[in-house]
């Protein structure tokens, strides 16, 4: 069992981090292999929108022209069992980092010159996946007034996650490191020992 996080957080030792580390030490626990990915620390190039990667039709994933880490942190995602996918938001929408991400996840869509709108390539859907997510503001007006969490789901079902559980944090920014709750560290621990058992 291999479970990967992917980080869009700009903050070592933050919420987020803090959050991913419960979820992957508790897998660990259960005799997971764990990865913590920043998006920060990987060289990952701006998608040119070139499309290139997604003209031939029958590929797992769409290969893209630009040379930086994208395919080996794709490879590693691939060959993963389980995902978590973490991102604070900042201006009510998740890290530019992980929107950097995200758009260079356009390889697994075929869309060839000519056509109207893409398509979803067949990407098996054997991954499960923990959404994790802050906010500075309460959590349920940040959930209501943002399209965040769908952003975030969305990222884990291009990546072959059928599904998804959440944990978000709200009121996140009352100081610069503020501890997490009791709740929120037993969900994260819950949330790990899933992942891990399936």
């Amino acid at each position: 069992m291999i479970v990967t996080a992917i980080v869009g957080s700009y903050r070592r030792n933050g919420t987020i981090d803090r959050i991913v580390d419960e979820i992957l030490s508790s897998a660990q626990k259960q005799g997971a292999q764990v990865n913590k990915i920043f998006i920060i620390d990987k060289h990952i190039e701006f998608c040119t929108n070139c499309r290139a990667c997604t003209q031939e039709r029958d590929l797992l994933r769409g290969e893209c022209v630009i040379s930086d880490d994208m395919h080996a942190l794709l490879d590693c995602i691939e060959q993963s069992d389980a995902l978590v996918i973490a991102s604070p938001m900042n201006f009510g929408t998740i890290t530019a980092a992980m929107k950097k991400f995200n758009e260079r996840l356009a390889c697994y869509a075929w869309w060839p010159w000519g056509t109207l709108f893409p398509k979803k390539r067949k990407v098996p859907k054997d991954k499960r996946a923990v959404i994790v997510a802050s906010s500075a503001s309460p959590g349920i007006i940040a959930r209501l007034t943002t399209g965040m969490v769908k952003q975030l789901k969305q990222t884990a079902e291009r990546l072959g996650a059928k599904s998804s559980d959440l944990i978000f944090v709200g009121s996140s920014a009352k100081e610069p490191h503020q501890e997490l709750s009791s709740p929120t560290k037993n969900k994260a621990r819950r949330a790990g020992k899933k992942l891990a058992s399936l």
